[in-house]
């Protein structure tokens, strides 16, 4: 034990230094062990009625509050509200602000929302449609140089988990290895969490290291933005799609305001400042979901969560 942290010491200082989004110039960095404090907008002053939002950190920190923070004021504009925009590290501890009431809306990780959908009290109202589909991917990545072409290729190697409870970054490679008799104890030399799909894709990047399974629209996102850093990356493996992360309402939430929102959502690409943040997002435009569309992220999770 005492080997195994002595080799994964260096690992996690440096992920801990990791930039808080793709620019390798940025100076920002993520502390891993801290929740991140509440913003609101326009000012503090409880006078008006406040959309207490948030977004699970699909992303790291910085770069979550960098993408939505457009959306989320769009909406509280639209339902005459201030916005109060609320981010916390991990997706467990939004769901808890979801179940305590502290929230009003959330956009949620495909796999929090659906392991844990009758606790939350939310209702579901919108999924965004991206490259003209609702669904998404688990993406297995490793470095563009690594000779590794399937999952069996990586025993031994060094895995990074994005959060505990993530679909995409944790529930699939569970699965996937379930499916070879395997376990992440047994397989990986070592593991660790980065805490957002782009800290990992960043790992792999720069040889922290050796593969990830990361969300395939942030993949997609950051191959966008940022070609030459996600270019020392390649996949190996795409997982079966699933209901993209979702939009959802606290039943708190009166219901004609819960009425109004999945509305501005559903039209917002129709009008020129919301087609423009969608664009940013690159998201479509927002759809009406159907719940079986999460289904298939509970089948694939029983047997992990039987052996954990």
């Amino acid at each position: 034990m005492i080997r195994i942290l002595a080799r994964l010491w260096p690992l996690l200082l440096a992920l801990a230094m990791l930039p808080a989004c793709s620019d390798e110039r940025d100076v920002a960095r993520i502390d891993f062990t801290k929740s991140i404090s509440e913003t609101r907008t326009p000012t503090d002053v409880d006078s008006s009625p406040r959309l207490r939002c948030a977004v699970s950190a699909m992303v790291s920190p910085k770069e979550t509050h960098t993408i939505y923070v457009r959306l989320m004021d769009y909406l509280a504009r639209h339902l005459d509200m201030d916005l109060e925009f609320v981010q916390r590290k991990t997706y467990a501890e939004v769901n808890e602000l979801l179940m305590s009431r502290d929230l009003d809306v959330a956009m949620l990780c495909s796999g929090p929302f659906a392991l844990a959908e009758d606790q939350l009290g939310v209702e579901l109202v919108v999924t965004p449609v991206l490259g003209g589909s609702p669904f998404y991917q688990a993406y297995l990545i490793v470095g563009a140089d690594n000779p590794a072409e399937s999952l069996a290729d990586l025993r031994g190697s060094v895995f990074a988990f994005t959060d505990p409870d993530s679909n995409t970054g944790r529930l699939v490679p569970l699965h996937w290895l379930a499916e070879i008799g395997e376990t992440p104890e047994n397989f990986f030399a070592e593991t660790i969490f980065t805490y957002s799909h782009d800290n990992s894709v960043l790992a792999v990047a720069r040889g922290l290291v050796d593969a990830a399974s990361v969300d395939g629209l942030v993949w997609d996102y950051m191959a966008a933005h940022d070609p030459e850093l996600v270019g020392r990356t390649r996949i190996i493996k795409k997982s079966q799609e699933f209901g993209a992360p979702p939009v959802v309402a606290s039943l708190d939430l009166p219901v004609e305001k819960r009425q109004k929102l999945r509305e501005i959502l559903l039209t917002m690409h129709e009008d020129s400042e919301g087609r423009d943040i969608l664009d940013g997002l690159h998201i479509d435009r927002f759809t009406a979901p159907d719940p079986a569309w999460y289904e298939a992220i509970r089948e694939i999770s029983r047997p992990a969560r039987v052996k954990e």
